[in-house]
């Protein structure tokens, strides 16, 4: 099969659901109303609440959220076949992961910008409050520690990758400067010169690596490991205009210039998708994922179909600088369908690759050598990118060969494979850091609230003695978890606790709906994609329990997923009993739906 017709139905797929189901969720079940003011408009205070431009927000949503899940999550996932993964991206994207973002943020947006715990607590009952915010904050730390390991692979030994990505954090800094200070207003200009400057250390990139000061940018597997939580605090602390507002900005430029690249790649050469549409891994046995095709399909693909993560993101710094409410519905669910285009971008790269050479990239050697398959291109791509592909999991450096190798295949750009290769390094480790900006900030909110629950002060977000304690106790956290790891003990737990965490996201999103609306048909828009993924995720987490983490004696994540399966029982037995009162209660619930059939009506007028 051809590539270009999975780019085009996915294209459909997408753009009508933003279209349709997008529009009717923001009109009819949330009733957006653009005439409130928001919290960042409310509660402005120039350092977390800071009211941005529409398209920064955007771009610093889309940035924040579309880390390395939609990029690793579909190229391990292509071990089942491109079908089983681009069915989910698709049907989750829509229907689960756009409708949990908007219905999120939506609710943060109501509730003065607080974090996914506090919504709980006061939708739901305090039970719920204390277990969400207890279950948020593991969820963060294994996602900052599970995208994090990416980075690790990709840019160890790696001085071009190393001195590009270093650089955008310069560059955005003096972005956040000159749009703030030098030249207000000037969004046009800022973008050009930000995008300019990223490119120019891609270029200079190998003349760095060259040079003597290329020592200084080749680090080793435990540098990085060590480096990644120190610029998180530092991200994490400082004004959210000067560091990760910017780069996430800039980043998403990045991002969706690539993204659209690739896109046209695929489109002038059509490759051949050389993985077939389902393989025989399907029923478990895999060399990447041992199990079968369900559930791991659905928990490997997190970001790009569904995240639990995105909910620290739409309940953390987007709600504090979204200007006005009618843009709930481009940033939330519009920035989850464009993270599922890229995901769809992903897999296709992937399988566009030979077969054997898939495998190898994603394998150790000794786990290759029994699955009796033979390289095909992985030696002349190894030669002229200048580094040993084979032997390298995760699925960064798999992604990095697919985009390079659909790029040299454009006439007249085959020369430039090195170049391809190291800028889709760049724009996977971008993609990774600009959601580890945005995560240890909102983990440093929940750590804030669950201290200023005993030492008030700490209850100030913008306090800063407060800001900087809990970033570094959020920071530590997840650089241990880094430091003890690996892909194969990391990512399997970043993805049960993910799918966790958007389980809770939907929960709370059908109790407010409920509430809102009083109509039990609307509510269902949340409560199926809860339902279905809840299943899929708890059986997932008794698969790792059972076949892996205590038959390989791997007591911390065996203590994590139970810790955290508890905790998300106990949150589904106080909703269930929610719901059941809000249920009962015919009166309120037909007052409720006047009411609201009265807001629509009132806002449609508009």
């Amino acid at each position: 099969m051809h590539a270009l017709y999975l780019l085009i139905a996915a294209a459909c797929v997408l753009v009508l659901g933003y279209r349709l189901y997008g529009t009717f969720l923001a009109a009819k079940v949330l009733a957006v109303n653009p005439n409130l003011p928001t919290p960042a408009r409310r509660l402005e205070d120039g350092h977390d609440f800071v009211p941005t431009n529409r398209w920064v927000t955007f771009g610093h949503h889309f940035a924040a959220i579309a880390a390395a899940g939609p990029l690793v999550g579909p190229v391990l996932a292509a071990q089942f076949g491109f079908l089983p993964g681009a069915l989910w991206i698709l049907i989750g994207g829509v229907l689960g992961g756009a409708v949990h973002d908007m219905v999120v943020l939506f609710a943060s947006i109501r509730h003065n910008g607080e974090s996914l715990a506090q919504i709980s607590k006061k939708e739901i009952g305090p039970i719920t409050g204390v277990a969400a915010g207890i279950a948020v904050l593991f969820v963060l730390l294994i996602t900052m520690a599970g995208l994090s390991i990416v980075i690790v692979h990709a840019l160890k030994h790696n001085p071009w990758g190393t001195f590009t990505v270093t650089m955008t954090i310069p560059i955005a800094i003096f972005i956040g400067i000159y749009m703030r200070y030098l030249r207000p207003g000037k969004l046009g200009e800022a973008s050009f010169i930000g995008v300019v400057l990223i490119l120019l250390a891609v270029f200079f990139g190998p003349y760095v690596k060259g040079s003597a000061l290329g020592v200084f940018f080749n680090y080793s597997e435990t540098v990085i490991k060590l480096g990644l939580p120190i610029y998180a605090f530092f991200a994490a602390a400082l004004p959210v205009w000067l560091l990760l507002a910017p780069r996430d900005y800039l980043s998403s430029y990045l991002k969706i210039g690539t993204i659209g690249a690739l896109a046209l790649g695929i489109i002038i050469v059509n490759p051949v998708l050389e993985m077939p549409a389902v393989t025989e891994f399907i029923n478990g046995g895999g060399p990447i994922i041992a199990g079968k095709v369900w559930p791991f399909v659905f928990i490997t693909i997190a970001c790009g179909a569904i995240s639990g993560f995105h909910s620290t993101i739409a309940a953390g710094t987007t709600p504090k600088i979204l200007d006005n409410e009618r843009d709930i519905k481009i940033v939330g669910f519009g920035g989850m369908l464009v993270e599922s285009f890229v995901a769809i971008m992903a897999l296709i790269a992937a399988s566009a690759l030979p077969v054997g050479d898939y495998f190898a990239i994603n394998t150790s050697p000794e786990v290759f050598a029994k699955l009796g398959m033979a390289v095909d291109k992985l030696p002349m791509l190894s030669q002229l990118i200048g580094e040993e592909l084979a032997g390298r999991p995760g699925g960064a450096v798999s992604l990095a060969v697919g985009m390079s190798y659909v790029f040299s295949n454009i006439p007249g750009l085959n020369h430039l494979i090195a170049y391809w290769y190291q800028f889709a390094i760049m724009f996977e480790a971008v993609f990774i850091l600009t959601a580890v900006d945005a995560g240890t900030r909102s983990a440093r909110y929940v750590v804030q609230d669950m201290i200023g629950a005993i030492y008030k002060p700490f209850k100030q977000v913008n306090w800063m003695p407060g800001a900087l304690i809990s970033a570094a106790l959020v920071s530590f956290a997840w650089g241990y978890l880094l430091y003890g790891g690996d892909i194969s003990t990391v990512w399997p737990l970043f993805g049960v606790s993910n799918q966790l965490l958007a389980s809770l996201g939907l929960v709370v999103g059908t109790t407010l709906i409920l509430k809102n609306t009083g109509r039990i048909s609307y509510a269902l828009a949340t409560f199926i994609p809860f339902v279905f993924l809840s299943i899929t995720t708890l059986y997932a987490s008794y698969f790792n329990l059972t076949q892996v983490y205590i038959p390989g004696g791997k007591t911390v994540n065996s203590i994590i997923s139970i810790v955290l399966a508890g905790l998300f029982i106990v949150i589904v037995i106080d909703a269930f009993i929610k719901w059941s009162k809000i249920i009962s209660d015919k009166k309120g619930l037909a007052e409720k739906q006047a009411a609201h059939n009265k807001l629509v009506s009132e806002l449609t007028a508009k």
